[in-house]
């Protein structure tokens, strides 16, 4: 935790306060402002306040509420570090986005604004995760305490990393004995017959995300282990039928091109001791014109009932590369314009 120091700015300016954050360790401070100031221009432009740093310290400027935010941002950032992290500009957005969202989240009127982030995080022991959104941090949450969860929302806001993330995280704690991954294999018509190799490679190409997530938080060879073992289990979800999957955490990915039928078959697959997290995007359904997509009408039926949390992702929750972002909500606003006025 950084030392503050807060004085008036020189202008006098009442809206305005200047506030100076001292960091202990001067080999982290510097990380924590990034080369040539990098992470620090990037709160700059963000939180649209001064920051100025000077050996381990920063002074920033600006008004009280962008610079209280900066603040909890940095001291936020400067913890990743103490514990080992890295920080990346992947990172420093992730916090500033926090840090906003912290603002809006008062009990009551006579409470002060939150002095730190309380970020939703998982831990493998290849790699920990912090939330990075508030949308994350109410995903990583609900995973914790909900049998079945659904995330859903645009390409690139976590849904199916984090889930795979957590999976092997109750896996290494001895929580479940199983991860299930499976999706729909609807590009190639569900026809894998027709696709040259055994049963793995026909897969393969349509399971890559869920194995690039895996490789992610667990070392190569013990996925590898695990997979030839059948403690990792990646399939179609055409092989899911006839199953009760017990002890183990099951993830059904790009789910929106699941049939009706198919995601009834595969929630009913649920036993003791399991976690289910769904994850796909609405409005990316490949399914054949006039096919009801079963995400859809399950997201409709089971709204409201106890032990199923939905987590509904949007284009701000985008954290892969910053067009990415830019892209998602272009596509959105000309699938969805705005009605002129007057219209």
């Amino acid at each position: 935790m950084s030392q503050a120091d807060v004085t008036a700015p020189a202008s006098g300016a009442s809206d305005e306060t200047q506030l100076a954050l001292t960091f202990e360790n001067n080999r982290l401070a510097s990380e924590l402002f990034g080369q040539f100031d990098q992470n620090l221009a990037l709160i700059e432009q963000k939180l649209k306040v001064d920051a100025r740093s000077r050996g381990n310290t920063v002074t920033l400027s600006g008004e009280e509420v962008a610079t209280n935010q900066a603040r909890r941002a940095l001291d936020h950032l400067y913890d990743r570090l103490l514990k080992g992290s890295s920080v990346e500009v992947s990172d420093v957005e992730g916090a500033i986005r926090m840090a906003l969202a912290a603002d809006d989240q008062l009990v009551l009127p006579t409470l002060e604004r939150k002095g730190k982030l309380a970020l939703a995080q998982i831990s493998t022991r290849k790699k920990t995760i912090m939330a990075r959104t508030p949308t994350q941090d109410a995903y990583m949450r609900a995973m914790e305490r909900a049998e079945l969860v659904f995330g859903v929302g645009p390409a690139g806001t976590g849904k199916t990393y984090l889930a795979v993330a957590y999976a092997a995280q109750l896996l290494e704690r001895g929580s479940v004995e199983r991860i299930i991954l499976s999706r729909p294999a609807v590009e190639a018509g569900e026809r894998l017959g027709f696709l040259p190799g055994d049963m793995k490679e026909k897969v393969d190409p349509y399971l890559r995300p869920l194995y690039d997530a895996l490789y992610d938080m667990m070392p190569g060879d013990k996925v590898e282990r695990a997979i030839t073992a059948g403690v990792i289990e990646i399939a179609p979800l055409a092989f899911m039928r006839g199953r009760t999957l017990g002890n183990a955490v099951v993830i059904l990915d790009e789910a929106q091109n699941t049939t009706q039928m198919q995601m009834k078959m595969f929630l009913t697959r649920l036993g003791e001791n399991s976690r289910m997290i769904v994850t796909g995007d609405p409005s990316q359904v490949d399914l054949p014109r006039g096919v009801t997509s079963g995400l859809v009408e399950a997201l409709s039926i089971l709204d409201g009932v106890d032990g199923v949390v939905t987590c509904r992702f949007r284009e701000a929750d985008v954290v892969r590369h910053p067009l990415v972002q830019r892209i998602v909500e272009a596509y959105g606003r000309r699938e969805h314009p705005k009605t002129e006025p007057g219209a």
